[in-house]
Protein backbone atom coordinates (compact mmCIF):
# COMPACT_ATOMS: atom_id res chain seq x y z
CA UNK A 1 0.00 0.00 0.00
CA UNK A 2 1.57 3.03 -0.91
CA UNK A 3 1.87 6.11 2.00
CA UNK A 4 -0.67 9.30 2.01
CA UNK A 5 1.19 12.09 0.98
CA UNK A 6 -0.78 14.78 3.72
CA UNK A 7 -3.25 14.76 6.39
CA UNK A 8 -5.39 17.23 8.04
CA UNK A 9 -5.20 17.10 11.06
CA UNK A 10 -8.32 18.59 13.23
CA UNK A 11 -7.09 19.56 16.77
CA UNK A 12 -9.85 20.42 19.62
CA UNK A 13 -10.81 24.30 20.34
CA UNK A 14 -10.34 25.89 23.71
CA UNK A 15 -12.48 23.81 26.36
CA UNK A 16 -15.49 25.50 27.30
CA UNK A 17 -15.13 27.91 25.03
CA UNK A 18 -16.59 28.52 21.32
CA UNK A 19 -13.05 28.79 19.51
CA UNK A 20 -13.38 27.25 16.21
CA UNK A 21 -10.95 23.53 16.17
CA UNK A 22 -7.55 23.97 14.71
CA UNK A 23 -6.82 22.20 11.52
CA UNK A 24 -3.06 21.49 10.66
CA UNK A 25 -2.17 19.69 7.12
CA UNK A 26 0.62 17.86 7.59
CA UNK A 27 2.96 16.42 4.84
CA UNK A 28 4.87 13.13 4.53
CA UNK A 29 9.02 13.67 5.97
CA UNK A 30 9.77 10.13 4.21
CA UNK A 31 10.93 9.17 8.08
CA UNK A 32 9.72 6.12 10.55
CA UNK A 33 8.69 6.73 13.51
CA UNK A 34 9.00 4.69 16.95
CA UNK A 35 6.16 2.56 15.77
CA UNK A 36 7.32 2.04 12.47
CA UNK A 37 4.67 4.24 10.85
CA UNK A 38 5.30 7.39 8.24
CA UNK A 39 6.30 10.76 10.03
CA UNK A 40 4.39 13.59 8.90
CA UNK A 41 4.83 17.58 9.54
CA UNK A 42 3.90 20.71 9.12
CA UNK A 43 5.95 23.69 6.97
CA UNK A 44 7.36 24.66 10.26
CA UNK A 45 8.28 21.55 11.62
CA UNK A 46 6.44 21.86 15.01
CA UNK A 47 3.37 19.76 14.36
CA UNK A 48 5.01 16.23 14.17
CA UNK A 49 3.06 12.94 13.89
CA UNK A 50 3.39 9.16 13.41
CA UNK A 51 0.10 8.35 11.52
CA UNK A 52 -0.54 4.24 11.16
CA UNK A 53 -2.50 2.98 7.87
CA UNK A 54 -5.54 2.34 9.87
CA UNK A 55 -5.35 6.46 10.44
CA UNK A 56 -4.06 6.23 14.29
CA UNK A 57 -2.16 9.20 15.57
CA UNK A 58 0.93 10.06 17.80
CA UNK A 59 2.03 12.83 17.90
CA UNK A 60 5.90 13.25 18.33
CA UNK A 61 7.73 16.26 20.13
CA UNK A 62 9.84 18.42 18.00
CA UNK A 63 11.69 20.34 20.83
CA UNK A 64 11.69 20.67 24.42
CA UNK A 65 9.40 20.53 26.86
CA UNK A 66 6.65 19.81 24.40
CA UNK A 67 3.62 18.55 25.48
CA UNK A 68 1.31 17.92 21.99
CA UNK A 69 -2.26 17.83 22.11
CA UNK A 70 -3.75 14.94 20.32
CA UNK A 71 -6.07 15.29 17.08
CA UNK A 72 -9.42 14.33 17.29
CA UNK A 73 -9.28 13.58 13.83
CA UNK A 74 -6.91 12.71 11.04
CA UNK A 75 -7.91 13.16 7.12
CA UNK A 76 -6.17 12.26 4.31
CA UNK A 77 -5.81 14.28 1.79
CA UNK A 78 -5.53 13.91 -2.21
CA UNK A 79 -1.87 14.80 -3.84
Amino acid sequence: MSRRRRYALTFPGTPGGHAPQDVVVVTDTGTSGPGGYPVYADASGIVRAEISDLGEVRMLASGGHQSPQTPVHAEPLLP
